[in-house]
């Protein structure tokens, strides 16, 4: 895709084609080796300017114009600009932005993508949970909703406070502080304060009464050494685009940057993020297809808790209480629809960086950081009795985490060499359990608010604590022998030791007699990672890259994932002896060619994935039975391909095409029964992705209408139930004015406006987005998907002081 920017008043032209995209591949003082890496170590390939690759000086509006501080990719790994994130709706989740790469899937039940429990990211057939992501090298730990060592990334910064973010669609970079890093990287960098003083504020407006609003005030430097720093604050509110309730978001941001000596410096970040969200209704194919598309939960409705109530009383006068044999559990209207369904969660991060020159070839990057967070997730369900006697209970899963740790990593520059090591050490502590709240008799109150101050339970169901050590150690060289070639090796050393405890246990609930406590220790010493990049004749570069890679034991509370302590104990004991943790084989080649007029990328890939543990469900979605399944091997293959043309002197067009087969190796055998589930595409992944992209740029106008098209995929493992593909547009145009002293001098005041208007889902299409989020059933249908929002309008404007 091509993107253009403001520059100086002129345009500068940055071509993206996927992870391999043919993008700008040079560097500039600020992207030093310390500054590129998870722990401040610099990539599988060197980020040194490349025989043939010459920045092109600007002459008129039309040049190409190479620079770091734009987007790039060399080797495996692109860089995504501050610039590119800002080209999409403010608070847009920065995931939706990468999508737009060839291989990148993002799924979401709301259009800006900060739904936490629909959010889906895939990266080449691996899960968001399966990839390695920080933020200034604090790690951000599995990416699931339910994740005990992390936080979303949404949660972590403001979007508009991501100065970029490396994305690596292979191996991941080892200096990345991350026990999950399976299929590759995301490393979010926040942007750092600016040296004048500056006041930025934008307002958008959109459908459903959607309003954002960020402000951002800049210190500018504070003395003659640099010290600065920024404060932001974000506020997100938007009403369910069906339904009721509606989804409210709140951040806080700060930096604090001092500089020390030419070359060293010591920074901190704050993040304090709240987020109160209704969430979406799961559906079934069978719900959609009796219910409709807009089936949602009753809160926020008319009537809604009457409704709901009523409903709960025709399931409960059921003979046994239950559905009768045969008839459909997800077409009835008693399951069709719950009360209310909700998200809380408080998050506090903090972290402090010291990156050192000690000597002109020899860095030192350390990082300390601490986590809090407290979140809770609940919903009314018609199944159980309040002690009261109402036919509706609140069902509240609640935990709080601590997490602490550090990353630390030295690099020396000797002769042609970069050579770097470094360490990680967190430990996190987590208790987390789920307890029942009384709901009012109909006309007898107000039902519970479940986002508000909640009273105390009348039971604890379940609980659990969680107590984790994690150390991963790297060390990598990368050599130079010429100036356009980059060679790599490296490996990376893993131990990660979890133990889990019960609290408590209602075996009327939980239909065991105790859940899973014990502990597991992943560990492997020797996970070697080997890369080249050449950059031959005057516009071409060819890479390779090879890797092993391990995901430590997932951490999941019952039922809550596919972890081997989300299990009951018994099952626990069976299992805790032979499961083994995932690995992988990664092997990518790639080539790019980069002009002017033309841009041209090929990326190749096959990855041999051991081990894939897969949480396997049946039964109905009260009290589903859910096991941890070693499905077996994974075996994909892949490759992209994307072209960019100038068509005109401000029109480009951009294309790129995507397949994945990526099949299972094995027949799953569940409860003493075989499913065909060898040679199946794996589940909720395309095997074919299309991307295309229509842009115009002149002056301070521009604007580009985008198209995708994601194939057909798996919702059962064994594929009888499948989402079909889909075509979804989106259309953007924006107007920066400038400087507004040039219209009059009377607003030299404001630096900069600029108006933006967006359509999303331009064609109003109907689709099945997110997939799984309660699991995937092994074969039939079940309630564990979200369908995608319909059409909607944005409006923004954002003013610079």
């Amino acid at each position: 895709m091509e993107f253009h920017f403001l520059l100086n008043g002129t345009v500068a032209t940055a071509f993206l084609i996927s992870a391999n995209s043919v993008a700008i591949a040079a560097t500039d003082a600020s992207h030093k080796a310390g500054d590129l890496g998870g722990a401040g170590i610099p990539h599988a390939t060197s980020h040194k300017p490349a025989r043939g690759l010459k920045s092109v000086k600007q002459k008129d509006p039309e040049q190409l114009t190479v620079s770091a501080r734009r987007s790039y990719a060399r080797g495996i790994t692109e860089t995504i600009s501050s610039e590119v994130l800002a080209r999409s709706v403010p608070g847009t989740n920065p995931q939706k932005v990468l999508a737009t790469r060839p291989g990148v899937m993002f799924q979401s039940a709301d259009p800006q993508g900060l739904d936490t429990w629909s959010a889906q990211f895939y990266m080449h057939g691996f899960l968001q949970n399966q990839i390695g992501m920080t933020l200034d090298g604090i790690p951000l730990g599995d990416q699931e909703f339910r994740s005990l060592n992390g936080l979303n990334t949404t949660a972590a910064i403001a979007s508009e406070n991501v100065g970029r973010v490396n994305m690596s669609m292979s191996a991941g970079a080892e200096s990345v502080a991350s026990t999950s890093n399976l299929g590759g990287s995301l490393e979010y960098f926040s942007s750092d304060p600016t040296h004048e003083h500056h006041l930025t504020t934008a307002q958008t407006f959109g459908s459903n009464a959607a309003y954002h609003t960020f402000i951002r005030a800049d210190s500018g430097d504070l003395n003659q050494i640099g010290s600065r720093f920024y404060v932001s604050y974000m506020r997100n509110n938007t009403d369910k685009w069906k339904g009721g309730g509606n989804q409210f978001a709140q951040q806080v941001n700060a930096k604090f940057l001092q500089p020390i000596g030419q070359d060293s410096r010591i920074s901190t970040f704050f993040d304090w993020s709240d987020k109160d969200l209704y969430n979406y209704q799961d559906m079934s194919f069978d719900m959609l297809k009796n219910g409709g598309y807009k089936l949602d939960n009753f809160v926020g409705t008319p009537d809604g808790y009457a409704k709901a109530y009523r409903l709960a009383q025709s399931l409960n006068n059921l003979p046994g209480g239950a559905i009768p044999a045969g008839y459909s559990r997800m077409s009835d209207p008693w399951d069709a629809s719950y009360y209310d369904a909700v998200t809380a969660e408080r998050d506090y991060l903090g972290g402090l960086t010291a990156d050192f020159s000690l000597t002109h070839a020899l860095r030192w990057k350390t990082t300390i950081y601490g986590h809090g967070q407290y979140r809770r997730g609940g919903w009314t369900t018609p199944y159980l009795t309040s002690p009261n006697g109402a036919p509706l209970a609140e069902q509240i899963n609640a935990s709080n985490t601590q997490r602490y740790g550090f990353t630390s990593a030295l690099t020396y520059t000797i002769a042609h060499n970069d050579i770097s090591a470094g360490v990680w050490y967190e430990n996190f502590h987590t208790q987390i359990g789920r307890y029942g709240i009384e709901q009012p008799l109909l006309g007898e109150g107000s039902p519970i608010n479940a986002l508000g101050t909640l009273p105390a339970g009348y039971q604890d169901f379940w609980s659990q604590t969680f107590n984790s050590n994690s150390f991963t150690a790297f060390v990598q060289d990368t050599y130079h022998p010429i100036e356009n070639l980059a060679l790599h090796f490296g490996f990376k050393s893993l131990l990660q030791t979890v133990r889990a405890g019960q609290n408590a246990n209602d075996a009327s609930y939980t239909g065991t007699d105790a859940i899973a406590a014990g502990s597991m220790t992943t560990a492997r010493a020797f996970l070697p990672h080997i890369s080249a990049d050449w950059h031959f004749l005057r516009h071409h570069e060819l890479f390779f890259d090879i890797s092993e890679n391990m995901k430590a034991y997932p951490v999941a509370a019952y039922k809550q994932g596919a972890s081997p302590f989300a299990v009951t104990q018994s099952q626990f004991n069976q299992i805790r002896g032979g499961l083994k943790p995932e690995t992988d084989w990664n092997y990518a080649v790639g080539y790019r060619y980069l002009d002017k007029i033309l841009s041209a990328s090929v990326y190749a890939y096959h990855t041999d994935f051991h081990n894939r543990l897969q949480q396997t469900t049946s039964g109905t979605i009260v009290n589903p039975i859910s096991t941890v399944a070693n499905v077996g091997s994974v075996t994909m293959n892949g490759v992209d391909a994307g072209l960019t043309i100038r068509l005109l002197r401000d029109v480009s067009l951009y294309n790129s095409v995507s397949y994945n087969h990526a099949t299972y190796g094995d027949n799953l055998v569940e409860a003493g029964v075989t499913y065909a589930t060898h040679g199946q595409q794996i589940v909720n992944y395309p095997r074919f992705m299309y991307k295309a992209s229509l842009s115009y740029s002149h002056g301070g106008f521009e604007a580009h209408i985008d198209t995708q098209y994601l194939g057909q995929r798996n919702f059962s493992y064994v594929g009888d139930m499948k989402a079909p593909g889909y075509w979804l547009e989106n259309l953007g145009m924006r107007y920066n004015f400038g400087k507004m002293a040039q219209y009059n001098r009377n607003l030299d005041f404001v630096k900069n406006i600029t108006l933006s208007f967006d359509i999303y889902n331009l064609a109003n299409q109907k689709y099945i987005a997110t997939m799984g989020e309660n699991g995937n059933p092994v074969s039939g249908d079940y309630q564990s998907f979200m369908v995608g929002a319909p059409r909607q309008f944005f409006g923004s404007i954002k003013a610079e002081f």
